[in-house]
C-alpha cells in the first residue's frame, strides 16, 4: 500500500474500542438493555427475533445466570444509523452510497500505521492464569437451537504470527467452548491463519495465538475481511483512522494483542491436538459443517477489563442479518476498488447481496464501453482478493440498473439473456465448508472447490442500440410521480 494523506473530514472513526462505541450509539439512542436473560436459550432467542431487522437497537445483557455480575454481552452493532457511525460516515448515506464512500475514503488511496506497543492498558486490568481460568463465566450463548454447544467466538478475531516471514495475521475464526480452558479454532482452508498454522505443524511445533473476543467493531469488521498476504489488519484499521493501535505483549506468547481490547484468550494451537466441533447454525443458513474434529486453543491466559463485554455476531442465515449487512458494505467496496485497480473501466456499483451472506452472489453494475466488457468485469468480480472465496454467482448488468435491489438484478438476467450464450462458468473455485451443496465425497477429500457462474445480462453489445427500450420510468417521471401522487401510498387523501 502506498503513504497518502488520512481520510477526509466526510470520514471519521471517533471511537478506538467497544466502550467508546457503545457510549456513540446510547447517544443515538438505539441500545437497549437487558438483564436475567439465560445464555442457555434467550440471548438465542433475542438474536432469532432482531438480526435480521435493519433498524433494529443494539442490546446489551447483563446479570446473565451462572455469569458474575458485571460480565456483559453486545449483540447487533451493524443496523440503524450507528451503521454509518461505526464506520466513520455521515448518517444520511444509503447502503450502496455508504459502500462508496467507505470505498474513496479508506480504499482508493490505503496506507498503512503500523501499531505500537505500549506497557500497560484496560486489557491488563485482569490477568488470570493457571487453576484459575476459566472461559464458562463468560456469557456465551447457545446461539441456534441445533448448535452443538456455547459459542464464545462470533464477534472475534484471531491474531497468529507467520514463522518464516514473521508477519501478523487478524482472521475471524469461531470458537466453541469446549471447557474451562479449551476452545475451538475453526479456520477455513487456504486462510492467512490456516496458512501459518500449517507452517508451524510441518515443523512439529504449535502455534501461538491470541484470540480478541471484545474488539472495536471495525477491526473485527476486518477480520472477516480478505486483506493482502503480508498484511496486518489492525495496521490497515491505523491507517484508516489516521493514529497507530496500542497494542501490549502477551505474557505467554509475546504476541501483541489491542491494549483496550474487552477479553483476550491467550495460548497455543498444537499439532494434532483436536476436538468435536459443532454443528453450528452456519452463514449460509445450514449446519452445513456438521460436527467434526477441530483443532483446538489450549488457554495458558485471559486477559479482560474490569466488567469486560463480550461482543456477539452470530450468522442468522436465510436472509440478511447483522454480518452480511457489513459485509456488503465493505465487499462490495473492496471488489469495487479491485476490479478499477485491475484496469475494468466504467464501473457504476458492485454489491454483494445480503440474502448470500454477502458471499455467493454478486451483482455488477458498468456502463458498456468496448466488446467483451461485460465479460472482463465478471469474471475479475469472480476471483478477484475481495471475492474469490465461496462466490457463487456474479451477474453484470448495464447502469441503468440498481444492482443493490435484487429484484431489478434478476428482472435484467431475466429478461437480457439467454442461458445458453450468456453463462460461462469457471470451475475449481475456492469454497466454503459452510457451502451446503459440497457432496460427502468432497468433504472426506479435503476438496473445498466448486464452480461459479458468471452471467452476462448486459444488452448484447454487438446490437445494444436495436436492444428493446425498458417500460420503468425515466427519473423525471419517477420523481414527478412520487411528488404528486405519493401520498397514495402514505394513507394521505
Amino acid at each position: 500500500m502506498q503513504d497518502a494523506k488520512p481520510p477526509s473530514n466526510s470520514a471519521n472513526i471517533a471511537y478506538d474500542d467497544l466502550r467508546e462505541w457503545l457510549e456513540l450509539a446510547e447517544r443515538m439512542g438505539e441500545v437497549r438493555h437487558i438483564k436475567g436473560a439465560t445464555w442457555q436459550e434467550d440471548i438465542g432467542l433475542v438474536a432469532e427475533a432482531i438480526l435480521r431487522a435493519e433498524q433494529a437497537p443494539c442490546v446489551v445483557f447483563d446479570e446473565v445466570p451462572g455469569c458474575p455480575k458485571g460480565f456483559r454481552l453486545l449483540l447487533n452493532v451493524f443496523a440503524g444509523k450507528r451503521r454509518n457511525m461505526t464506520l466513520g460516515l455521515p448518517d444520511h448515506l444509503s447502503k450502496w452510497e455508504m459502500s462508496d464512500a467507505y470505498r474513496q475514503a479508506y480504499l482508493e488511496k490505503p496506507r498503512l500505521i503500523p501499531h505500537e506497543i505500549v506497557d500497560s492498558g484496560p486489557v491488563l486490568e485482569n490477568v488470570v492464569m493457571g487453576d484459575d481460568i476459566d472461559v464458562t463465566k463468560f456469557p456465551s450463548p447457545v446461539w441456534h437451537e441445533k448448535d452443538g454447544g456455547r459459542y464464545i467466538g462470533t464477534g472475534t478475531y484471531t491474531i497468529t504470527r507467520d514463522p518464516e516471514e514473521g508477519w501478523l495475521n487478524a482472521g475471524a475464526y469461531r470458537a466453541q467452548v469446549h471447557d474451562k480452558s479449551t476452545v475451538g479454532l475453526l479456520i477455513a482452508k487456504g486462510h492467512h491463519g490456516w496458512i501459518h498454522r500449517q507452517k508451524y505443524w510441518a515443523k512439529g511445533e504449535p502455534m501461538p495465538v491470541v484470540m480478541v473476543l471484545g474488539g472495536d467493531p471495525v477491526t473485527f469488521f476486518y477480520g472477516g475481511t480478505e486483506a493482502a498476504y503480508g498484511t496486518f489488519e489492525l495496521d490497515i484499521v491505523g491507517g484508516m483512522r489516521g493514529r497507530p493501535v496500542k497494542m501490549v505483549k502477551g505474557r505467554v506468547t509475546g504476541l501483541p494483542m489491542p491494549a483496550n481490547a474487552e477479553i483476550v484468550l491467550e495460548g497455543w494451537c498444537h499439532p494434532g491436538k483436536t476436538r468435536i466441533e459443532g454443528p453450528f447454525g452456519e452463514w449460509t443458513g445450514h449446519y452445513a459443517g456438521g460436527a467434526t474434529e477441530v483443532p483446538v486453543l489450549e488457554i495458558k491466559a485471559i486477559y479482560h477489563r474490569n466488567n469486560p463485554i463480550l461482543h456477539g455476531v452470530p450468522p442468522m442465515g436465510a436472509g440478511p442479518d447483522e454480518m452480511s449487512r457489513y459485509r456488503a458494505v465493505m465487499r462490495s467496496a473492496m471488489i469495487k476498488q479491485y476490479m478499477t485497480n485491475g484496469g475494468v473501466p466504467n464501473i457504476t456499483q458492485v454489491w454483494c447481496h445480503e440474502t448470500a451472506g454477502a458471499r455467493q452472489l454478486h451483482g455488477v453494475a458498468i456502463k458498456q464501453s468496448y466488446p467483451g466488457h461485460a465479460v472482463q468485469a465478471g469474471f475479475i468480480a469472480a476471483q478477484c482478493g475481495a471475492s474469490a472465496y465461496a462466490s457463487k454467482y456474479v451477474i453484470v448488468v448495464d447502469d441503468d440498473i440498481d444492482v443493490t435491489n435484487l429484484e431489478q438484478l434478476i428482472w435484467a438476467m431475466c429478461t437480457r439473456t439467454d442461458p445458453k450464450q450468456s453463462i460461462q462458468f469457471i470451475e475449481g473455485s475456492w469454497d466454503s465448508p459452510a457451502d451446503p451443496r459440497l457432496t460427502p465425497e468432497q468433504r472426506e477429500s479435503g476438496d473445498m472447490t466448486h464452480s461459479v457462474a458468471v452471467i452476462d445480462a448486459c444488452r448484447p453489445y454487438k446490437w445494444r442500440d436495436k436492444f428493446p427500450p425498458a417500460n420503468t420510468p425515466s427519473a423525471e417521471v419517477a420523481r414527478k410521480a412520487q411528488e404528486k401522487f405519493g401520498w397514495l401510498l402514505e394513507g394521505g387523501s
